[in-house]
């Protein structure tokens, strides 16, 4: 009975301190799948800016088993003001679940004005359709 305190106490610790890890990350993000109303771990997800014409790779990322990505943001930087595109992978999610998808992936462009300390993109995702918005 003491270790299974010892292995819960240790559970709420790893979670509170990933919490915090997050919290000071201006970014995330977090996958839902519709069918089933289940989180979608393991979609794998890219996050770029936007340079002149061009997009620049600033990280990557694979959706925990919440389906979440709670810092996707590259540790240590300030969220700059500009244009961001969030990428998430899903046809090679959806393939991995042996399910068609007309989607092989869902690029999410943003302006991020910095008047908000934290960003968040929930994607709500289908087969044959999907919809994000900005959360908190």
């Amino acid at each position: 009975m003491k270790q299974l305190k010892y292995v819960v106490a240790g559970a709420m610790l790893a979670g509170a301190s990933s919490f915090a890890f997050a919290a000071g990350n201006p970014l995330s993000v977090h996958v839902l799948n519709l069918e089933n109303g289940l989180p979608s771990p393991g979609v794998a997800v890219v996050l770029e800016q936007k340079q002149g014409d061009n997009w620049t790779q600033l990280n990557t990322g694979v959706t925990n088993e919440q389906g979440r990505i709670p810092a996707l943001y590259p540790e240590g930087k300030k969220l700059e003001q500009g244009t961001y595109r969030v990428t998430f992978e899903t046809g090679d999610w959806f393939k991995k679940h042996d399910t068609a998808t007309f989607f092989p992936e869902v690029p999410v462009i943003f302006s991020a004005d910095a008047s908000v300390e934290h960003y968040h993109i929930p994607l709500l995702l289908s087969p044959y359709g999907f919809s994000t918005y900005r959360g908190n």
